[in-house]
């Protein structure tokens, strides 16, 4: 048992993630471009923040007015020991009892129905002048430990119209799928492969959820506990970006959203089959007779999102970061390779030879697309089966347009 909590502890600490106030405020405001009113009237819940260690917390106090919000809930897990000594500037009758001189640790409900203009620095005195000025604004303990699944998180739930929060990534499948069971809309950070999972994609294929607006992909840094793992290279990489400290970087981080902007409804720039052979700036692809098409699907290998042929009547596996620039009214979503939907083939066992010469039985080709050579590859991993030789692609997402052009 004693195991069993160490690594539960530590599996909750690697999900600890602090996003910083711009990104935030960059991916909100996107929506208010395409739509000024987006959140005016609705109800925000964040309900993985603490408000004393929460941006987004903060920036909607911040824009309370600005948003036209009618309400701001925040619930932590984490309890907050910097919140927890600080209930009593509140005037609640709640305050945890103390124990051995310290405060008893609690899970926190904040629920804000009021802001006055705030001028100067958001610190906690600022925090707390603006819940006295309102006395509808709250903030109690939670009976328990502020778990999203809670019976008194889902009714806060239940409440919100609006979710907008950095869930734990390893709680993701069960986090959005309880979003959705409720009917909510949502503005989350997750990572990128979350995209393939099978509770996941069926919503995107089916546009119930898509990538944001902004930050898809690409280096997003966050904070974290003193004292987490962090890999150097992605401190170093956090450092550079101007973070130094308990900072790292996710680079396959994106925002997942159910929410409309302006993104999303921008075409495409595509080049014909023809151009993209004699004009691609990628060597894969430019100089070659035509692309590549898989053994065990009825489709095309396209390499890269700016490699999409403009006149391709049939089927292509595109790179997952294609859904940074996926319009719904360009492209149909089919499907995706491991999903096996669209797969023709299936091979037996396979000989893969990896790039220094290593030899092992393995079934892998039939985890994606595989691709025949006409001669075995060189520097790279590759398959034999019954001597004739594959490599597979990347991970592919399978589409095709809607309408080719005139």
């Amino acid at each position: 048992m004693a195991n069993h909590n160490l690594t539960n502890a530590k599996t909750a600490k690697n999900d600890e993630f602090y996003t910083q106030f711009a990104d935030i405020q960059k991916e909100i405001e996107a929506y208010l471009e395409y739509n000024p009113d987006t959140f005016r009237s609705k109800v925000v819940y964040c309900n993985c923040d603490d408000p004393f260690e929460s941006n987004f917390f903060r920036y909607f106090v911040l824009n309370f007015n600005k948003l036209g919000l009618k309400q701001l809930i925040t619930t932590s897990y984490k309890p907050s020991p910097v919140a927890n000594t600080q209930l009593e500037l509140f005037g609640d009758d709640k305050v945890p009892t103390k124990s051995k001189g310290h405060p008893k640790v609690t899970a926190n409900k904040f629920i804000i129905n009021k802001v006055h203009d705030i001028g100067g620095e958001f610190n906690l005195k600022e925090v707390a002048r603006q819940l006295k000025a309102n006395k509808h604004n709250e903030w109690t303990p939670l009976e328990g430990d502020g778990d999203f699944r809670s019976d008194e998180c889902v009714e806060l739930l239940k409440r919100s119209d609006i979710v907008v929060t950095n869930p734990p990534f390893s709680l993701f499948r069960e986090y959005v799928k309880q979003l959705f069971e409720h009917n909510k809309k949502c503005v989350i950070i997750g990572n990128m492969n979350a995209i393939t999972y099978k509770e996941i994609f069926p919503l995107i294929k089916t546009n119930r959820l898509w990538l944001g607006a902004t930050g898809n992909g690409s280096d997003m840094v966050f904070a974290v506990p003193n004292g987490s793992e962090i890999a150097e290279s992605d401190r170093q990489k956090a450092a550079r970006l101007g973070y130094v400290g308990d900072y790292t970087r996710l680079g396959n981080s994106c925002w997942f959203t159910n929410l409309d902007h302006g993104r999303r409804h921008q075409p495409l720039p595509l080049m014909t089959m023809k151009e993209n052979l004699k004009y691609s700036k990628h060597k894969e692809i430019k100089g070659k007779k035509t692309y590549n098409k898989y053994d065990n699907f009825d489709a095309i290998e396209v390499p890269y999102t700016d490699s999409i042929p403009s006149d391709y009547k049939g089927v292509m596996g595109v790179p997952k970061s294609f859904l940074d620039k996926y319009n719904p009214n360009q492209f149909e979503i089919l499907g995706y390779d491991k999903s096996h939907d669209l797969r023709k083939k299936v091979y037996p066992k396979q000989q893969q030879i990896n790039k220094d010469g290593k030899k092992s039985s393995v079934t892998k080709l039939n985890d994606g697309g595989a691709i025949k050579l006409l001669s075995k590859p060189v520097d790279m991993t590759y398959y034999l089966v019954e001597n004739e030789c594959y490599i597979q692609a990347f991970s592919r997402i399978f589409i095709r347009h809607r309408k080719l052009p005139k």
